[in-house]
């Protein structure tokens, strides 16, 4: 039988490196091609809009602007309310008591402005709701469903977009659906037909999209800064390096080349596979703003009862998609961060070419679209992630923690032996099993295992490269189609062939004798390793602490006891009285504010500890 790409199909064919190069050409470095992005923009906005229009832009931008500083400004000012003020006041347990439904309360509030703005608003909850490294779950739990719901761009938008960039749309085109197939918050899909018959599907920019990036940016720009403001926020997080993350993906998805290159190059990864298939891009009809694919719409992957009518086992279709992605991973390091099945179909191949297989046992392709969300591994996180999975096989709590270093996602001031310390307990609480019964362990604790972590990762100062979550994200959502298409399939068993893969790729890295070979012998032979590093270290480690004491710049961290701590809070509590004016007066102004924002409730709770607060001072005064 010939090879399923052999079959006589609509599709056209895969292209080839010399088309990728001749793209690859057209893309200009990431600021050039932001700057010349802005400048076309602001010459098309210039050419389609009049002076009444442009200052009606204006007026919606600046608006979003002052929304967005203020809904996050009085968020902040409520969680300080709560999370400082009034625990001081009433004490950690009350505060406790209703956190997790104040959390709920905020991300039903930003949902419900993002969902209204549009927008970057919508990636920015799509963004956060992954970064369950910073954010509670109750946060990004409550996010995690939100999808864009924008209002259709008229077509003569549309229409002035294309013709600007493609030229003529009747001479372009033989005919273009006005009617669009989707919309989404910085683009929209319209079905229309080549003049040599292909059938494609045009994705076009929104108009003025690049102005309100911009002004949606500068906004959270002013936020970030006053987020680092808050010392259990800057302790916990490096919030302009998120929001430099953030942009930075923004900026690339609003970029239809940069797609169109990630969609080749997805194209040549797979060209000799059978069983994938990409769209093919029309680089002719393909600029920064406008995108056109050919037309592979089929089966949504999570349509069960189409799959099923066509003769195609659900199960070959959960298979073929896990191993697709571990190849992307492991073997290709570069794979699609998006894998929702609005952007993954199963097309059935023609009957006549099955040579009369039984019902379950259909050809078919596993079709991949939408390229603007991809993640790549560098060197360094997969040496970083053998790390990992080396120490977590061989329940290496110090290994763990060095592979978090080499990772880069530990905070300055972690505090690693505290992190060491509940490593380990996760360890013994749950992963104190040799090799063979760890490769034994259903998929269902495997991810309890995982939240065991995500607990970890919430109490400890990590912050994740944008590519680990995507990694995590993907891995995530990709077990959950793979389970929903057969409930029986077990992802870790399908993951282990290059799990081993990896493993092995690390020993034969350490690996120095035949004894490499048996991981616990390797761990061993670490500790040793480390052992004697130190001990050669230590004439230079106490030369240096008794030069410190000579200069008396020696500083000793001490970990108090019951008694001691005792101490030390009557010493806290006595330097507090020194700012509790500068309290008092920051509580009243929140306060005002509140209730100036029908906050009527939390803002009546603030002028009543604003009260006990300064008859507080005024009795102290008196005492002392």
């Amino acid at each position: 039988m010939p090879g399923l790409k052999d079959q006589p199909l609509t599709f056209t064919s895969q292209p080839n490196l010399e088309v990728r190069q001749r793209l690859q050409g057209l893309i200009a470095p990431m600021p050039e091609a932001r700057a010349e992005q802005e400048a076309a923009s602001q010459r098309a906005q210039a050419h389609t809009e009049s002076d009444p229009r442009r200052a009606a832009a204006f007026q919606v931008r600046r608006g979003r602007f002052r929304r967005t500083v203020v809904f996050f400004t009085l968020l902040f000012i409520r969680v300080i309310a709560w999370e400082v003020i009034i625990r001081r006041f009433m004490g950690e347990r009350f505060v406790a008591r209703g956190r997790s439904a104040r959390w709920r309360h905020y991300a039903r509030r930003f949902r419900a402005m993002a969902v209204d703005m549009g927008g970057v608003m919508i990636k920015l909850g799509q963004f956060v709701s992954s970064r369950v490294d910073v954010l509670p779950p109750e946060i990004t739990n409550e996010l995690a469903g939100l999808q864009d719901q924008v209002p259709v761009v008229d077509f003569s938008y549309i229409r002035a977009t294309i013709e600007r960039e493609l030229g003529k749309l009747d001479e372009r085109f033989l005919w273009f659906n006005p009617e669009p197939i989707a919309a989404a918050s910085f683009g929209q899909v319209h079905r229309a037909q080549l003049p040599n018959g292909d059938r494609v599907v045009v994705k076009v920019q929104r108009p003025n999209i690049v102005e309100t990036v911009k002004t949606d940016l500068a906004a959270l720009g002013v936020v970030a800064r006053l987020a680092m403001r808050y010392k259990p926020i800057r302790r916990r997080a490096n919030v302009p390096m998120l929001l430099k993350e953030f942009s930075d993906v923004l900026w690339e998805e609003l970029d239809y080349l940069k797609e169109a290159d990630h969609a080749m190059r997805f194209q040549s990864m797979f060209a000799d596979d059978v069983g994938i298939y990409v769209p093919s891009v029309y680089l002719e009809y393909t600029t920064r703003y406008v995108l056109t694919l050919e037309d592979v719409t089929s089966i949504k992957l999570n349509d069960y009862a189409a799959i099923d009518r066509a003769g195609i086992d659900r199960r070959e279709v959960a298979a073929r998609l896990i191993d697709c992605y571990m190849r992307q991973i492991f073997d290709f390091r570069f794979f699609h961060a998006d894998p929702h099945p609005g952007n993954l179909f199963v097309y059935p191949l023609p009957e006549s070419h099955q040579e009369g297989a039984p019902f379950g046992k259909r050809k078919f392709y596993l079709i991949f679209i939408d390229f603007g969300m991809t993640g790549k591994l560098t060197e360094q996180l997969v040496r970083g992630l053998r790390s990992t999975l080396l120490a977590v096989i061989t329940q290496d709590a110090k290994g763990l923690v060095e592979s978090y270093k080499s990772l880069g996602v530990l905070m300055p001031d972690a505090d690693t032996e505290r992190l060491e310390q509940a490593t380990r307990a996760v360890f013994d609480k749950v992963w104190g099993l040799d090799m063979n019964q760890l490769t034994n362990i259903p998929f269902e604790e495997m991810s309890g295992v995982a939240l065991e972590f995500s607990d970890l990762i919430m109490s400890m100062p990590f912050q994740m490269p944008q590519d680990f979550i995507y990694l995590s994200r993907t891995v995530s959502i990709l077990s959950g189609m793979c389970t929903g298409l057969d409930p029986r399939f077990d992802p870790w068993r399908a993951m282990q062939p290059y799990l081993q893969k990896l493993l092995a790729d690390q020993r034969a890295e350490q690996a120095k004798s035949a004894l490499n070979g048996n991981l616990f012998v390797q761990a061993a032979l670490k500790s040793v390793r480390d052992f004697a590093q130190r001990t050669y270290r230590l004439p230079a480690l106490a030369d240096t602490v008794l030069t410190r004491a000579e200069r008396g710049d020696l500083v000793v961290q001490v970990r108090p006891d019951s008694e001691l701590g005792k101490q030390v809070l009557r010493i806290e509590t006595t330097l507090g009285q020194l700012n509790s004016g500068l309290i008092f007066a920051t509580l009243a102004l929140a306060s005002t504010l509140l209730h100036i924002n029908g906050e009527r409730t939390l803002s009546l709770i603030g002028f009543v500890l604003s009260g006990v607060l300064l008859l507080s001072i005024l009795l102290r005064k008196r005492t002392l």
